[in-house]
């Protein structure tokens, strides 16, 4: 299979730094698959922009979602050798406010960010490894690394990434599927739109930051393309904060 162009699906892809790896993978050459649970036309928009790409809508959350779209880009290309998990969800709460993290944020957050990575990685494992040269590429954070983040539970789950891209990695090695993860700093994204204070915060972070300024999504896609072509790199998971981790 390695004479036909390559493919990449990126889940939670249809802004943000979904959409900028989106476009990364498509001026590299690759097919891609667009996704995400509910931005439909926004999807739709960017696969149209791009060339031979295709839009899948799934919530990855729902196992049989998450069957079903790996299976639509395997069918609309026959291939699959890149897969980025993307998608996650948040819930902004004070980590002091213990009895606003309830158990309900907590399954929330982790069916996408936890249990959503996990079963998209599990149907996409077959294909990768027929690919002869696989790669996953997780987006975690920061926060999954250093004591901080926009909420605990979020913090925790991602923090679950690290520790899964490691376990994978040392599993999945012998079929040629390695496995990766990128925690990026603090990105100006649409993550953050309607967040009270979010502007001030990131003039504060990015002041702070060796090299001052917070990321953009182009800063993290070129992360996780590097980490998706480089093929003797497994198990790392690779912070992408500006210098945030030297303060």
């Amino acid at each position: 299979m390695s004479t036909e162009q390559r493919v990449a699906l990126i889940t939670g892809s249809s802004s943000g730094i979904g959409a900028a790896v989106a476009r990364r993978f498509a001026a590299d050459g690759l097919r891609v698959v667009v996704n995400s649970a509910r931005s439909v036309a926004a999807g739709k928009q960017l696969a149209a922009e791009l060339p031979d790409a295709v839009y899948v809508q799934a919530d990855v959350s729902d196992p049989d979602q998450a069957e079903a779209l790996v299976r639509a880009a395997v069918d609309a290309y026959g291939r699959l050798d890149v897969l980025v998990n993307c998608a996650g969800t948040t819930e902004f709460i004070p980590h002091d406010d213990l009895a606003a993290a309830s158990p309900e944020v907590w399954r929330r957050l982790y069916d996408v960010n936890v249990i959503g990575v996990w079963q998209t990685i599990v149907a996409a494992v077959p294909h990768l490894k027929a690919s002869g040269a696989g790669a996953v590429v997780t987006i975690s954070s920061q926060a999954g690394v250093r004591p901080g983040g926009s909420s605990i539970p979020y913090s925790v789950s991602k923090a679950a990434v690290n520790h899964m891209t490691r376990l994978l990695a040392k599993t999945l090695g012998p079929d040629g599927i390695r496995v990766n993860a990128v925690a990026p700093g603090m990105i100006d994204t649409p993550w953050f739109e309607g967040v009270e204070g979010i502007e001030d915060s990131m003039r504060e972070v990015a002041s702070a930051l060796p090299l001052r300024r917070v990321g953009r999504p182009d800063d993290i896609a070129g992360a996780v393309a590097d980490l998706a072509h480089s093929a003797y790199i497994t198990g790392e998971v690779l912070l992408v904060d500006g210098g945030g981790h030297l303060l």
